[in-house]
């Protein structure tokens, strides 16, 4: 059986709750809505840490940000495993190319083909005078937003123009088996767009479904981010309403791009064999509770991601496949579909019966796990700690500063989080809990960890993370004598 092409498309911040597809008002990626429910998606699928390096290095290891030793954007090369995605594939004769954005432990040595791009542009020395020009603009943001049309043609976007050299470099390996990783910069900050992606949403705008009154609840961290944010940009108020269209809009052109690298692949009599898939490695709060980009906790709007399957073997389901699926089962799943059993190592759990419309144990995947925090103690409001070293660049003389989301403050401590159904459950290291139910409450308001009628919900919950946590314990390195680990060959701890 011929072993399939692997086409790994990637967005970075990308919300998983701004589609039509789950509910929105908006139609802000119509082809990847209808890609699909010709394959399998997930309304229930979670990043194993929001921020992008910690995500990444777990989707192409299997493993948590725990065990990979990744629990920040600053820890990437201290990443540990035993063999990659991209070392296995290699292995098995594939050629692999990233093109866009890595944020990762991976190196241009273990791919034939590598085109990078990040947020702030594409760099080299083939550069037209109006890419350089383009760069140049994207820094002029400050990494913000900005509150005009971007003054460049479609053809200069980075989705573009990385969609471009893939499809060069596909075309360019005949009949090679490949495995791509198209990983594109956007929608994360800064929030740009030209038209006529920049007006395209602003009739019917549909405004956040929480404000800046919800920080009063959440507590210091989203308050603490706020604040930051009006410090560099003190007119970041009404900049939110602006963020938030210019994000739908990039939405909608990263779809249409999408829509364009699909049909050559079909065009080429390339989908016959090839798998897509397209998820993003964390999300975006959009203006949620005031707020933009990501950084305090675990919130759904950050940690709940778009996860889709489509292609050969992939039986096709109209509606959200109930599973609960993490971005670290993608490198279990993908060695599945071209007969490499799971390495040393790896956490994730295949999903291929679950893709392929076959029998799998529903009780295995009832739960979702995911982490955040380097450790320590939390920070607090006064601290000794200087904001500027950390990252926060005040306004001065009118002119806009810059906020890193992520910094000391945010990522402090540690914290765990499981979802089971309609509940969700989050622990600190200090054992202050959150219980929400997000059925009846999907923005995470109303805490009912110490409510007494919900005492069994809570246990229950306990329990399940308290399983979880031990299971993501890191059982390398393995005993060097002796003691041969049992292991299921799919990773399935409830069979």
């Amino acid at each position: 059986m011929q072993k399939p092409n692997i086409v790994i498309i990637m967005t970075d911040q990308q919300r998983a709750d701004l589609s039509k597809r789950e509910g929105f008002s908006l139609d802000t990626t119509p082809f990847l809505d209808s890609m699909a429910q010709r394959g399998v998606w997930f309304d229930h699928a979670y990043t194993t840490m929001p921020i992008c390096g910690p995500a990444r290095v777990s989707m192409l290891t299997g493993r948590y940000p725990s065990a990979s030793r990744v629990r920040t954007n600053w820890n990437i090369e201290d990443a540990f495993y035993k063999e990659d995605l991209f070392d296995i594939f290699r292995r098995h004769g594939y050629k692999t190319g990233l093109c866009g954005k890595n944020h990762s432990h991976l190196k241009p040595e273990k791919t034939d083909f590598w085109f990078a791009g990040e947020h702030l542009g594409i760099f080299g020395d083939s550069l037209s005078e109006q890419e350089k020009a383009f760069n140049e603009f994207l820094k002029e943001t400050h990494f913000h937003v900005s509150m005009n049309p971007t003054p460049f043609p479609l053809e200069c976007q980075i989705p573009y123009r990385l969609v471009s050299r893939a499809t060069q470099w596909i075309e360019s390996l005949g009949n090679q088996a490949f495995l791509l990783w198209l990983s594109i910069p956007e929608p994360h900050n800064p929030y740009q767009v030209p038209e006529p992606y920049f007006s395209m949403f602003e009739a019917d705008y549909p405004p956040p479904d929480t404000d800046k009154t919800a920080l009063e609840i959440k507590g210091f961290k989203y308050q603490f981010c706020r604040e930051s944010f009006i410090k560099a940009f003190p007119d970041y108020e009404r900049q939110i309403r602006r963020a938030r269209l210019n994000y739908l809009g990039m939405l909608r052109l990263i779809d249409d791009q999408l829509r364009r690298f699909v049909q050559f692949m079909e065009e080429k009599k390339l989908m016959e064999n090839t798998i897509v898939i397209f998820l993003s490695d964390h999300g975006d709060l959009v203006g949620e509770y005031g707020l933009l980009r990501k950084g305090p906790e675990l919130p759904e709007p950050i940690i709940r991601i778009p996860l889709q399957f489509y292609g050969a073997g992939i039986k096709a389901r109209e509606e959200a496949h109930p599973a609960h699926v993490s971005i670290v089962d993608l490198t279990p799943t993908l060695c599945e579909a071209i007969g490499e059993p799971l390495g040393e190592g790896v956490q994730g759990r295949s999903i291929l019966p679950v893709l392929r419309g076959e029998d799998y144990p529903e009780k295995e995947f009832s739960s979702s796990y995911v982490e955040q925090g380097f450790g320590g103690l939390h920070y607090a409001e006064k601290e000794s700690l200087d904001q500027e070293k950390d990252g926060l660049e005040i306004s001065r003389d009118g002119k806009p500063g810059a906020f890193d989301c992520l910094n000391s403050w945010t990522q402090s401590g540690t914290m765990r989080m499981v979802r089971k159904g309609d509940w969700k459950l989050i622990m600190d290291m200090m054992g202050k809990g959150q219980l929400y139910n997000l059925r009846d409450d999907p923005h995470e308001i109303r805490n009912l960890y110490d409510a007494p009628e919900y005492v069994e919900k809570r246990s229950e919950l306990l329990e399940k993370l308290a399983a979880w946590m031990l299971r993501v314990q890191d059982p390398l390195p393995l005993p060097h004598k002796r003691y041969v680990m049992k292991r299921d060959a799919r990773n399935y701890w409830n069979s």
